[in-house]
Order: structure tokens, then sequence, then C-alpha cells
């Protein structure tokens, strides 16, 4: 006989044992909202925008040149390498030693993303102090404009935007709405999974079902489950219904 469940079959094990179910969901729900709100450190994030553009003597002729433009967008990633290297970062931890940062620390920091055919790159860096981060990425970008002419003995990098240090921006992290949502997931996931092991691993004979498909034979009585109080009942009943003989005792009244 085949062992697979079907559908109501499914419904009926998650019936059984939904309060676990849901008492697990809660619990794990409610621990992930009680540490994302009170024990993670809230997390800021800051971020400055340069520009490659061209260079000073391809501006004054003022012609685009288009050749020049897709150099640029192809430099990008170059730059975006570079801008990781410890010649950029070692100059940032030397010139900035109020950060506190080692130049490993910074590549581990900054993160740098472009938008698909632009010229703009984007700066982030996150930490639990706003300020702290808008003073590292600002940091770095000017340190960057400054030490890619060297290298490259070219003047085509700008910072359009530099973050604002006194600013009172939301934090990043955590998200507490999408940790609660993770936990609740994860945790129904979890949950099922657990109810459908405990349903594999018990082997009871529980109905006449399980008794015809596990051991192939008809059931031919079943005893009923019945509490003191159905039993005394019954008895009543029964010596209710059992036919008066002459001369019984138990039957004979005496009036004084």
């Amino acid at each position: 006989m085949s062992n697979e469940l079907d559908l109501r079959q499914y419904v009926a094990i998650i019936r059984k044992r939904l309060v676990l179910i849901i008492a697990f969901v809660l619990v794990c729900s409610v621990v992930a909202a009680v540490f994302s709100i009170f024990f993670k450190d809230p997390v800021y994030e800051a971020s400055t925008k340069i520009i490659v553009n061209q260079t000073a003597a391809q501006m004054t002729t003022g012609q685009l040149d288009i050749n020049q433009i897709n150099s640029n967008i192809k430099m990008i990633d170059t730059y975006k390498e570079i801008i990781k290297t410890p010649a950029i970062l070692d100059k940032v931890a030397s010139a900035y030693p109020q950060l506190g940062f080692t130049a490993e620390q910074l590549a581990r920091k900054i993160q740098v993303s472009s938008v698909n055919n632009t010229q703009v790159m984007t700066l982030v860096v996150q930490d639990v102090e706003y300020s702290k981060a808008a003073e590292t990425v600002n940091a770095v970008s000017t340190v960057f404009q400054e030490e890619i002419q060297h290298i490259f003995k070219v003047e085509n990098v700008s910072i359009l935007n530099k973050a604002v240090v006194d600013a009172t921006p939301n934090p990043v992290s955590p998200n507490v709405p999408l940790n609660i949502a993770i936990a609740f997931v994860v945790s129904l996931m979890i949950a099922v999974g657990v109810v459908f092991l405990l349903e594999y691993l018990d082997d009871t004979i529980k109905t006449e079902a399980d008794v015809l498909e596990y051991l192939g034979q008809p059931t031919l009585a079943m005893i009923s489950r019945i509490n003191q109080e159905g039993t005394n009942s019954s008895q009543r009943k029964s010596r209710a219904s059992q036919p008066y003989k002459a001369g019984e005792l138990d039957r004979v009244s005496v009036e004084k």
C-alpha cells in the first residue's frame, strides 16, 4: 500500500498541531523584534558621489567627445578598484588619524558602486555613528580626488556632493519589519517541518484506517473511552432495567 499522504492528511496533521506551530512562530517573531529593537545597535549610512568627466584641456575646446565619455565610463571600473587599495587608504588613515581606522578597516567599510552607462560613482560608508560615517566617506573621496591625478596624470575626477556631517538621518539597520518578516517565514517553515517529522516518526496505530493500512485486517470491534461519570450512569441504567424477583431483600422497605 502507498504510504504517501494526500492533501487532506496534510491539513489534518497541521490542524492537530496548530497550537504548537502558532506558539513557535509567535515566540520567534517576538524574539526577533526584541533583539532588533533593544539589543542590535543602529547603523547609519553616509555617501558621496564622484563624477569622472573630461580633463581641463578637453573642456577648454567646448566640444563633447563621445569617445572620451565612453573611455571615462570604462575607467570607472578601474577607479572602483583603485579607491580600495592601500595607495589611497593608507593616505586616508595617515591624513585623518582622528577617524581611528586602518587601511584594512577602511577597505571593509567602503562600498563603491556605479550606475551602468554613467560617469558617476557612489561611495558609501556605514557606521554606528552617522557623523563618523560622513567624515570617513568625505575623507576617502577627497584623498582619492587628490591622488588619482598623480596615479594617472589626469585631472578628470570631481566630487559632486559630500556627506553632510551634522545631518540626523534615520538608521539603515536594523530593519525591524524586515527582520520580523524573515523570522516569521523561517520559523513557520521550521515549525511545519518539525510537525511533519513528528508525524512521520509516530508509528502508533490510532484509527481503524491505520489498522486496515498497516495490518491489512478489518476492525472487528472498537472500545470507546468513557469517563467515570459515564460508567456510573450506565451502571444505574443497567440496574434499573433488571427484572424484579419476589423476596429480594433490597427491594423491601420497613415502616416503623
